[in-house]
C-alpha cells in the first residue's frame, strides 16, 4: 500500500495532483483502502481516474466549517427527513469521481435503499444538496466546475461560499449558476423547507 507522509508540512494550503497510469486504475475497493490508510488527508479521485489530495485546512476554514455543520445540523435534526454528512465522507458518483463535499445531506429514503456494507463504503450516490466553501487559496473557477460536476451527477442543490467574495453561487439541475451577493442567509423552500442558514459567522469568523 502507498502512503503519503508528512504531506501537510511539505505543501501548506496546496492540493497535490496525482496521476494515475491507465494500466493501473485506482479500484473503488483499493481507494477506500488508500484512503483509510491516510486518515489525515481529504482525498478525491476525478472523472479521469487521477487523485487530488487536500491536506488539512488552516483554523479560519476549519472554525467556518464547523459552523456550518453545527447550524445547518440542528435544521436537519429537526426536520428529520436526511441524514448530514461531513468532509470526510467519499460520494461514489454516477461519472466515476469519488468526491467529499465540506458538507452533504442525503434523504433517509434514499439511504434506506443501500445495503449496510453499501453504507460503510463511499456512498455510491450523489447527495440531495451540497454545500462547498472555499479556502483562501482556492481557484474560485476551479471550485465552480466542481459544483458543475455535482449538479451534472444529479445533485439537486449546490452552494458555493466564497467568503472572501461574500458570495453564494447556486447550482441546481437545468439552470445557470445563480450568484448571491452577501446574503444574511439562505436556504430552498422546496427542498429544504424552514431552513435559513445563517452566513454572518462564514463572513467574519469568531477567531
Amino acid at each position: 500500500m502507498i502512503q503519503l507522509t508528512n504531506t501537510a508540512a511539505a505543501y501548506p494550503g496546496g492540493r497535490i495532483e496525482l496521476s494515475i497510469p491507465p494500466a493501473m486504475p485506482l479500484d473503488d475497493e483499493l481507494l477506500f483502502a488508500f484512503c483509510a490508510a491516510n486518515r489525515e488527508l481529504r482525498i478525491e479521485r476525478n472523472a479521469r481516474g487521477d487523485l487530488e489530495i487536500m491536506p488539512p485546512t488552516g483554523a479560519e476554514t476549519g472554525h467556518r466549517n464547523a459552523e456550518l455543520a453545527l447550524d445547518f445540523g440542528n435544521w436537519a435534526r429537526l426536520d428529520g427527513r436526511g441524514v448530514v454528512f461531513d468532509s470526510s465522507t467519499g460520494f461514489l458518483l454516477p461519472n466515476g469521481a469519488v468526491r467529499s463535499p465540506d458538507l452533504a445531506w442525503v434523504l433517509r429514503e434514499r439511504l434506506a435503499q443501500l445495503t449496510s456494507e453499501q453504507k460503510r463504503r463511499f456512498l455510491p450516490l450523489a447527495p440531495d444538496l451540497v454545500i462547498e466553501l472555499a479556502f483562501p487559496s482556492d481557484d474560485p473557477d476551479k471550485l465552480r466546475g466542481k459544483l458543475d460536476e455535482w449538479r451534472d451527477n444529479g445533485v439537486q442543490l449546490g452552494w458555493l461560499l466564497l467568503p472572501d467574495q461574500r458570495q453564494v453561487w447556486q447550482y441546481q439541475p437545468g439552470t445557470e449558476p445563480k450568484r448571491i451577493e452577501n446574503p444574511v442567509t439562505i436556504g430552498d423552500g422546496a427542498l429544504l423547507p424552514g431552513l435559513a442558514l445563517p452566513l454572518a459567522r462564514i463572513w467574519e469568523p469568531l477567531l
